[in-house]
Parts: structure tokens; C-alpha cells; sequence
């Protein structure tokens, strides 16, 4: 099994992103990761942006980043504790479309608490594996994603 991580640390501000998004582009590059890089950078960005825009101010975030064979985590830690939610799509709103991206582009994705505040995460597959695939799951018609199924299970309930 072939691991590799990296660590930064960056202040939550705007400048933030776009060093985040670079630092990942370099290292997916020096690292060869088999995942779509443009999709990595993606999320890592929305990931980074949320940060900046929900806790900014002093705070610093952490970026990492581990490539497990052909598994690859992006994380991004904060000191708030307060969770993410992935809000509805609304032609008023110009942002709060980062969350969405992330559970529909990412092999899964999820949220740990982390010494006071959280952790924010998600696994990406190499871009030749299907994540449906990669996650064992059986292949999932368009519109009965896993949002969709939890749905209509909360609705089936009542």
C-alpha cells in the first residue's frame, strides 16, 4: 500500500483558495493521482470557500490532503464547530452551490467533529472507477441518488 499526505495551513481568507486550489493542483500532479484533477480542485475549492465564508475572520483552516493507493481524501479542518448543510438550489442566492457540488461529484463525503471544531471531507476514485462502483453500491438511476432514496425513506416513515 503506497500513502501519502500533506498539510497546510492557511488563514481563512479569500487569498486562501486560490493557494488552496494550487498546493492541491501541485501535489495531485507531483504525486501522479489517478483522480480527475479538475474535479479535486473543484471541490477542494468549495470546501475552502465555505470556510472563508462562514467562519473567516482570525480563524485558520487546514487543508489535507492523503493518497491511499488509488483513494484520495481532501479534508478541510476549522475551528467552528457548527455543521455544513447542504442548502436547496435557489436562483436568488448567488453561492450555497458548493455542498451540492461536493455530494454529487465526490465518492462520498462527510463531516467529523475535530478537537472543538470539524472536520470537513470527502474520497474521490480514480476518474476511470465509477464511484457508484468504487463505494460498492449498484449503479443509481438519475434523480435516486442517495438524497433521494433518504427522502423518500423519511417519507415512506410517516
Amino acid at each position: 500500500m503506497s500513502t501519502v499526505s500533506a498539510r497546510i495551513d492557511l488563514p481563512a481568507a479569500p487569498r486562501s483558495v486560490v493557494a488552496a486550489r494550487r498546493v492541491l493542483r501541485e501535489l495531485l500532479s507531483a504525486w501522479g493521482a489517478p483522480q480527475d484533477r479538475q474535479d479535486a480542485e473543484l471541490l477542494a475549492t468549495e470546501l475552502v470557500a465555505n470556510v472563508v465564508d462562514h467562519v473567516g475572520g482570525e480563524a485558520t483552516l487546514t487543508l489535507e490532503v492523503d493518497l491511499a493507493d488509488d483513494w484520495l481524501r481532501i479534508g478541510v479542518v476549522d475551528g467552528s464547530a457548527v455543521r455544513p448543510v447542504v442548502q436547496e438550489l435557489s436562483g436568488v442566492r448567488p453561492r450555497g452551490r458548493g455542498l451540492q457540488m461536493v455530494a454529487a461529484i465526490a465518492t462520498r463525503w462527510g463531516v467529523d467533529e475535530h478537537h472543538g471544531g470539524k472536520r470537513v471531507w470527502l474520497d474521490l476514485v480514480p476518474a476511470a472507477v465509477p464511484a457508484a462502483a468504487a463505494a460498492g453500491l449498484a449503479p443509481v438511476p438519475r434523480g435516486e441518488g442517495a438524497g433521494d432514496r433518504e427522502r423518500q425513506t423519511k417519507e415512506s416513515s410517516r
